[in-house]
């Protein structure tokens, strides 16, 4: 199937949600996808695809995993976590953040990549940016470099893409 068809197949696949979780907000619902054998592993081949040349991924709490995981079994490559504050057993790096409609911190092991690696990073979504410009600074903050940002869906008019490093690639497979 070629990237059109797999972008048409998943796009049918993602519900929205009006005034979730607040008034105002319209919500990206992936669980359709999720119930799709078919538009999920399509999804995470679209996302492998992006990580070639990569020697780890690293996925972002918690949609992250689910698309993060496979794509890195896929691949044959080592999956890292990037988890929220507090949930990671061994020594962390990490960074604060702002979300839309908050703060939070992510935090990754210190040794969740080997010095000077290549690494992916995989998200359901892009939004304002935060949560991946954290991502992505922990990569660095590790000793090693970012090969590429894929995500599934960008939320194109919050204008997150601007906050992410120019020189990586950055791959969206629905950008609305």
């Amino acid at each position: 199937m070629d990237e059109d068809g797999i972008r048409e197949l998943v796009a049918a696949q993602i519900r929205e949600v009006p005034d979730f979780p607040s008034p105002g907000i319209l919500f990206r619902d992936i669980t359709p996808l999720l119930a799709s054998p078919e538009a999920f592993a399509a999804a995470v081949d679209w996302l492998a695809e992006r990580a070639e040349g990569a020697d780890a991924i690293l996925g972002i709490e918690s949609r992250g995993f689910i698309f993060g995981m496979p794509a890195a079994l896929r691949l044959g490559l080592p999956f890292a976590p990037a988890r929220k504050a507090g949930k990671l057993p061994c020594a962390t790096l990490g960074r604060e953040y702002a979300l839309e409609y908050g703060t939070a911190r992510l935090e990754i092991h210190r040794d969740a990549f080997a010095a000077g690696a290549r690494v992916a990073l995989v998200d359901d979504l892009l939004a304002t940016g935060g949560t991946l410009e954290a991502a992505a600074g922990l990569v660095g903050d590790a000793g090693a470099a970012l090969h590429s940002i894929s995500v599934i869906l960008e939320l194109a008019e919050l204008g997150g893409r601007a906050r992410l490093p120019s020189a990586t690639a950055l791959h969206a497979l629905i950008a609305c």
